[in-house]
Formats: C-alpha cells, structure tokens, sequence
C-alpha cells in the first residue's frame, strides 16, 4: 500500500507541475485514481511539505510549495 501511495503522489505531483494550482475537484479528474488513495497521498505531500492547502468554500486549492 505504501508504494501506491508513493506512485499516486507523484502523479498529483505532475499534475501539479503541469497544471498549476487545482482545487481538490479538478485533481480527482485530472488523476484518475480511487478518492482514498488521492487523499492519503496528498496527505503524504502535505505532511512532507510540498503541497500547499486552502480552503475554497467547499473545496480546497492545492499547489506545490514554491519555497521548498
């Protein structure tokens, strides 16, 4: 399981990289994997500090942190 985490947060990491900014909406479409396994990934790049989370009313913006 720890390595399909690993593997799903380098695809929000590209995605990312790619796209900008993204609420966590658009990241779910544009990463086509299991909600859960978004979530924990995200929350592994979150943790580690390369992800940058806001609240956006009922969402979240997500980017990559610029600084790290």
């Amino acid at each position: 399981m720890i390595t399909e985490i690993g593997i799903v947060a380098g695809d929000i990491w590209h995605f990312l990289d790619q796209h900008g900014e993204a609420t966590l909406t658009e990241l779910g479409k544009g990463v086509d994997k299991s909600r859960d396994n978004l979530l924990m990934s995200l929350g592994w790049l979150a943790r580690e500090g390369h992800v940058v989370l806001q609240r956006a009313g009922n969402d979240y913006k997500i980017s990559l942190r610029k600084d790290a």
